[in-house]
């Protein structure tokens, strides 16, 4: 009697989405791995075509899918939430208190993961400050018509690098404004250095558009995966033809001037903030990966699902795992960790109180990122099969 009842309520998840979104989690989990322990990322970026390998530099370029796919979903996950039989001020609501629990988390709980201190190093408002502030603009929007909504999104998301030539300085000391809507810098707080590393523009439009894609992913399943895979080819095709073109579309051209570089230079796109080929060259893949993973049959307890269902714990356990890996490996290598209290070069810290030769090879990066994923299954699983369990309030902002 129950069954028909509930049969008409439109699921809130989609385990293609909570697949995708555990797929880009494990992959981030090897970016941060690098930055706290390869010995390059003490000193230079990987995009640094002088100094990088090839391996090292598709180390990185490979996690370049996560954060957008963090935005989209997190709109998509919007529209699928309001489908329940809630209104738009509900939806609203939610998303402002959950936008700025996360912009919270990220002066807090995240900052303490990377440094072990609320008090040392720069304040780096990063992921999760750029999450939370485009949920809540999204708040806003979800009053406005979908398909103007839409319309809007992608516009600002292919027009925005026309402002790459307005500097943060023009503003005077607005500056700061400019390097939260789009341009990152670091500025004085009172005696505090604040480094703005993920500006809003165009975040705030790729959450908008994923909220915009809901509908595609409530239409039945061969539908959807027509509608992701011809979208999602259509974004690759545009990111080469507009970064072959070399004009627009990216702040950085790239170029023949370092031998054997071409091709990682063709794919060497802007993310602070996203360019329009950085989003083409992420997004597209993403759209494919999702129509892949939608033709899977994955059990709740796949690894996958367990990681795409809770996303924020994991992201933020997977920092404290990996920061405190990093002591045992200091102590049996150079005989004292008091350094790691510090944050690491990589993340803004002095590096004259690291080690010279601090940092392990690339393969000793994968080797702890494998074991850190392993590590957080089952605890994942655990936290997972909690919220599945309980109604609790709070699980809803972890």
């Amino acid at each position: 009697m129950a069954a028909p009842a509930i049969a008409h309520q439109p699921a809130t998840r989609v385990r293609s989405v909570d697949a995708l979104r555990g797929l880009v989690m494990i992959i981030m989990a090897l970016d941060h791995t690098r930055e706290f322990f390869h010995v390059g990322a003490m000193s230079f970026q990987p995009e640094d075509l002088t100094r990088t390998t090839t391996a090292l530099f598709f180390t990185r370029w490979i996690t370049h899918i996560c954060a957008p796919v963090f935005m989209f979903t997190a709109g998509v996950g919007a529209f699928l939430w309001l489908r329940r039989g809630r209104t738009a001020g509900q939806l609203a609501h939610f998303l402002w208190k959950r936008g700025l629990w996360l912009v919270v988390l990220d002066l807090t709980a995240l900052r303490f993961a990377m440094n072990f201190s609320l008090f040392n190093g720069i304040v780096i408002l990063s992921i999760l400050w750029a999450l939370g502030w485009s949920m809540v603009v999204l708040g806003f929007l979800v009053r406005m018509p979908r398909t103007v909504l839409a319309v809007v999104s992608v516009a600002l998301i292919a027009t925005h690098n026309l402002a790459d030539s307005v500097a943060a300085s023009q503003f005077g000391a607005a500056a700061w404004s400019w390097n939260i809507l789009h341009q990152p810098g670091v500025f004085r707080a009172g005696v505090v250095d604040v480094l703005f590393a993920y500006p809003l523009v165009p975040w705030i439009a790729v959450m908008a558009a994923g909220y915009c894609f809901g509908p595609v992913i409530t239409m039945d399943p061969s539908r959807r995966r027509h509608w992701m895979v011809r979208i999602g080819f259509g974004l690759i095709l545009a990111f080469l033809v507009i970064r072959g073109i070399n004009v627009y579309g990216d702040p950085s051209p790239w170029s023949v001037q370092v031998p054997g570089m071409t091709a990682l230079s063709f794919l060497r796109c802007n993310k602070y903030p996203p360019s329009l080929d950085f989003l083409l060259m992420t997004l597209g893949p993403a759209l494919l990966l999702l129509a892949w993973l939608d033709r899977m049959v994955l059990t709740k307890t796949n690894p996958l699902i367990v990681f795409g269902r809770v996303p924020l714990f994991y992201f933020l356990v997977h920092l404290y795992v990996l920061h405190a890996i990093a002591f045992p490996l200091a102590l049996v290598r150079y005989g004292h960790a008091a350094f790691l209290l510090n944050p690491a070069p990589s993340m803004g810290g002095p590096a004259n109180l690291y080690p010279s030769d601090y940092g392990y090879p690339l393969w000793g990066v994968y080797a702890v990122w494998f074991a850190v994923v392993a590590l957080l299954y089952p605890i994942c699983l655990w936290y997972a099969w909690l919220k599945e369990r309980r109604n609790d309030w709070w699980l809803s902002y972890l």
